[in-house]
């Protein structure tokens, strides 16, 4: 069974879509179906983008005239508003009988339908829960027009119908899976130990004091008690949870009570921007809500989820404005009630089950949704555990909201920073700094884009911070590349700890590891020329603790086609990676997971690269970016690196501009101090820019300077070379040269 963008029920509580509501209205109805064309039209209007002339008028021949458009009027007609229609019950039936279809499903659907939205989509869900599902971000009600679905559909026949193809199988390369332990194991084991007593969790408030702290013992018992209150309020195995609670002791007690039950938790952070959010959310579907009043304000006008609950006790006003049921502090009340009764049941949660939906940063097109099971979370962290070594007993500061989650998990002391964990160029040395004072942190995580901030403001350390970073043993650093002479100036400010920059990406973190030592050996190498493959790109080691990696080669056309592995030196390629913690797979994105998951049992991540003879893997930058020049196929990021180490100038980014095949190459650069305006570059600054990138292999034919390089709002580091593109081959063909 294939569906488009359909409905077979109408879920509990809504009512039908104001669109068809209007079109069964005896005021309009027989006018706008039969009379008139007017909603035949409408509907073509619901077309991304808008449909062709000749597809138009193609679609209207069957209905010229009144008399030909009966079958149109009776149609809408035909729809059942309330149990009083004749088709109410038949409708019902069908309904009912699509749960007894065990059969191959696949759903292609258009979430900008404001017809059959993702709530229809939900319901078929639940009666077809083994459906294989993609939504097309972007398309609508006309999902057949809107995008050419015939590859998927004959794809999806070859590998589930007819035993062809991969089907978005897995399997493969995988080592066996490892004895399981959940995810919140540390919790209990803690708790019952001697360190029971000591600091789990730690909030900072803005002022740089520790505002909140949970003890071990105390956060298995809030885990506790607030998993039971959940469970006595409905959610259970599979319940999809969407957290919109900031990182500190609340969002820690939540998250462990969610998978203790086995719900499933999604976590899409305002880092995507008020759109990309909106849209992770609906795409999700999730059943519950939980955040702050913020979030309970959004997700109320923009219909997120039908159940709601804020962090705290709300007045009775305030919490019907938000449509807000109950709190997490009054269900942890009715939890606690139940634990003194003795009446809490244990859940263990199947551990192949779905754990959790994780969003990427969106970076390079609508943010994904990375489907994760226990198991798989588990892995990861342990690989995070064995990789660097980090173990109960360590403290660590997270200035990016995942690793504030996965610290209870590995049994460290965790606090996150006085910051805007959506906007990490928010930290500052000082906030830093009192953060690991608070616990005398052994581990520090930040992005690069926190680093960068954080030693721009190092001036405004005080002597206890200074002495708080000295004591820091291990620096991690993630989610873009880091700059070495960057991480030089993060080595004064904390001079005992090894820095780290582990690669990996939502669907599998970490892939890699090196260190800074290991950078700097590298790029001397690369420098020396004396190592086969080295240069050209960012070192970022070998892999981690139980994973694999390797490289499809790259076509002259900028494309990775192939399904072999390559190791070899030199060679350039898309990088693969297989380990036990990479994605179960992408949420409701069927076509995205079986292009990802080819061939069975690695994960395409997308990125470029390549490895040198001594089996260090460089990356090169991403797939989408890399550049058609004629007779040759030209990846970024080592040239960008040639760029940046010219003085003033503090980022650069290399796109295409032109056709793909005959692309001419544009380097477009953020200087120190920054340009007034956006434009052409100087003919000073652009000859020295083409010199450096051509001391990389890199002919390039436009220099043009930003004030600033637009980058993705979660990490504030990755350039968007894509938008960049864009911009530059507007402003080379004439146009205004506005900021990109």
């Amino acid at each position: 069974m294939v569906l488009t963008n359909t409905a077979v029920h109408q879920p509990a509580g809504s009512s039908i879509p104001a669109a068809l509501r209007l079109a069964l209205h005896p005021a309009v109805h027989t006018w706008g179906t039969t009379t008139s064309d007017a909603f035949l039209r409408v509907t073509h209007s619901l077309a991304h983008p808008p449909l062709p002339a000749a597809v138009r008028e193609a679609f209207m021949a069957p209905y010229r005239g009144a008399s030909r458009r009966a079958g149109v009027g009776n149609f809408v007609a035909d729809i059942p508003v309330d149990a009083s229609h004749p088709s109410f019950a038949a409708l019902n039936g069908v309904a009912d009988g699509v749960r007894g279809l065990d059969v191959p499903a696949l759903m292609l659907w258009g979430p900008r339908d404001p017809i059959f939205s993702d709530r229809y989509l939900k319901d078929l869900l639940t009666r077809l829960p083994h459906a294989d599902v993609h939504r097309y971000e972007g398309a609508g009600h006309l999902v057949a027009e809107d995008r050419n679905i015939a590859p998927a559909i004959f794809d999806w026949l070859a590998g589930r119908v007819t035993g062809g193809g991969n089907g978005g199988a897995r399997g493969g390369p995988a080592a066996a899976a490892p004895a399981f332990r959940p995810l919140w194991a540390r919790l209990g084991e803690l708790s019952a130990g001697p360190s029971g007593g000591g600091a789990a969790v730690v909030e900072m408030a803005a002022d740089g004091s520790a505002a909140r702290s949970l003890t071990w013992n105390r956060l298995e018992t809030n885990v506790v008690h607030l998993a039971a209150g959940l469970r006595q309020a409905g959610v259970g195995p599979g319940t999809r949870v969407s957290l919109m609670v900031p990182p500190g002791v609340d969002l820690t007690v939540a998250l462990y009570a969610c998978l203790r039950l086995g719900a499933v938790v999604v976590v899409a952070d305002a880092g995507l921007g008020t759109k990309g959010l909106s849209r992770a959310v609906r795409g999700a579907t999730p059943d519950v809500l939980i955040g702050i009043d913020k979030a309970l304000a959004a997700a109320r006008a923009l219909g997120w989820a039908a159940r709601r609950i804020s962090v705290r006790d709300l007045p009775a006003g305030r919490r019907r404005l938000l449509g807000v049921e109950t709190s997490l502090a009054a269900l942890a009340r009715t939890g606690s009630g139940f634990a003194a009764a003795g009446n809490v049941p244990a859940v263990t949660p199947d551990p192949d089950s779905p754990a959790a939906v994780l969003f990427t940063s969106g970076s390079t097109g609508p943010a994904k949704g990375v489907l994760y099971t226990h198991r798989q979370l588990a892995a990861m962290r342990d690989t995070v555990a064995e990789t660097f070594g980090i173990r109960p007993g360590h403290r660590l500061v997270a200035g990016f909201a995942p690793f504030a989650l996965l610290g209870p998990a590995l049994g460290t002391v965790s606090v996150t920073p006085a910051m805007d964990v959506t906007a990490p160029r928010t930290l500052t040395a000082r906030a830093l700094a009192d953060a690991a004072a608070a616990i005398d942190a052994t581990v520090v995580f930040a992005s690069p884009a926190a680093l960068r901030n954080v030693v721009d403001t190092r001036n405004g350390l005080t002597a206890k911070g200074s002495e708080a970073l000295g004591r820091v043993e291990l620096l991690l650093s993630a989610g873009a590349p880091v700059p070495e002479p960057l991480l030089a100036e993060v080595q004064r400010i904390m001079p005992a700890a090894s820095l780290h920059t582990p690669y990996g990406m939502t669907e599998a973190l970490p892939v890699t590891d090196i260190s800074f030592e290991q950078i700097q050996a590298a790029t001397a190498d690369a420098a020396a020329g004396t190592m086969p493959g080295a240069g050209n790109g960012v070192c970022v080691g070998r892999p981690v603790h139980g994973a694999r990696t390797a490289v499809v080669p790259l076509a002259m056309d900028g494309t990775a086609p192939g399904a072999v592995p390559v190791t070899d030196a030199g060679v350039t390629g898309e990088i693969l990676v297989c380990a036990p913690h990479v994605k179960d797979g992408y949420d409701r994105l069927w076509l995205t997971e079986r292009v990802s998951a080819d061939p069975p049992g690695w994960h395409r991540t997308g990125d470029v690269g390549h490895f040198d003879a001594d089996s260090r893997l460089w990356v090169e930058g991403r797939l989408a970016h890399v550049i058609t020049a004629p007779g040759a196929v030209v990846t970024p990021v080592g040239a960008e690196q040639a760029i940046e180490r010219l003085d003033h100038v503090r980022l650069a980014a290399v796109v295409g501009v032109g056709p793909a095949g005959t692309q001419a190459i544009a380097a477009v650069v953020e200087t120190v101090p920054p340009a007034r305006k956006p434009g052409l570059a100087g003919p000073e600054l652009a000859r020295k820019v083409r010199e450096a990138a051509g001391a990389a292999g890199v002919s390039v034919a436009a220099v043009l300077v930003v004030p600033a390089q637009p980058t993705d709002i979660r990490h504030n580091a990755k350039i968007d070379r894509s938008r960049l593109a864009q911009w530059a081959s507007s402003v080379l063909a004439g146009g205004r040269p506005g900021a990109p």
